[in-house]
């Protein structure tokens, strides 16, 4: 795959890296891009597991057949799976307009039965959402353990430019409208 502009670091380096941590850390979150899109993640995970390390995965919930397999595996301890927007902005918020929701719906589904700790997430945008969204989102995934809503932050680098953060006061008029579907919905990112 491109990594575009970020380095690659040898495996046999982050291994020896954690090795010499492990009195240290407790865990190891593999995050993305989508670390599901790479067949040999569970091998990877398998060897971080085998030092000592508690994992995360976070995924947007497009494999879930791989994310299955790592959690019946015991190799994965916690999922922070992206739901990008509602159902119908789903494609306009990722950039993707063949994007197909049927893999998404699978992996949210599957997570709500509980077969592993997990949150949802989402990373609100002043332009990409609205309220209406938020109460679709909480439709669809009513009764999470827990849902975060995370203030969108221009970093400077990003690929489409000209979106902006919500308002704190916009953010938590957004956890009151889920909160009828979610019991535990937070904020991050909100300074």
């Amino acid at each position: 795959m491109d990594t575009g502009s970020q380095p690659v670091v040898p495996q046999e380096e982050v291994l020896a890296y954690l090795d010499k941590r492990r009195h240290i850390l407790e865990g190891v979150c593999v995050t993305g891009g989508e670390p599901t899109l790479y067949p040999d993640l569970p091998e990877l995970i398998q060897k971080i597991k085998s030092l000592g390390f508690a994992v995360k995965l976070d995924t947007n919930g497009t494999n879930p057949d791989m994310v299955k397999g790592l959690v019946n595996e015991r190799l994965i301890d916690y999922i922070a799976m992206d739901i990008k927007n509602s159902r119908e902005k789903y494609a306009l918020t990722c950039g993707k307009y063949n994007i197909s929701l049927g893999k998404i719906e699978e992996s949210v589904s599957w997570l709500l039965t509980g077969p592993v700790d997990y949150e949802f997430r989402t990373t609100v945008v002043k332009e990409l959402h609205e309220e209406e969204d938020m109460i679709s989102i909480g439709q669809w995934i009513a009764g999470a353990k827990a849902y975060y809503l995370q203030c969108y932050k221009d970093s400077g680098d990003v690929i489409s430019p000209g979106f902006s953060a919500p308002s704190e006061e916009t953010l938590r008029h957004y956890l009151q409208v889920l909160k009828p579907y979610i019991k535990n919905v937070e904020l991050r990112g909100v300074d």
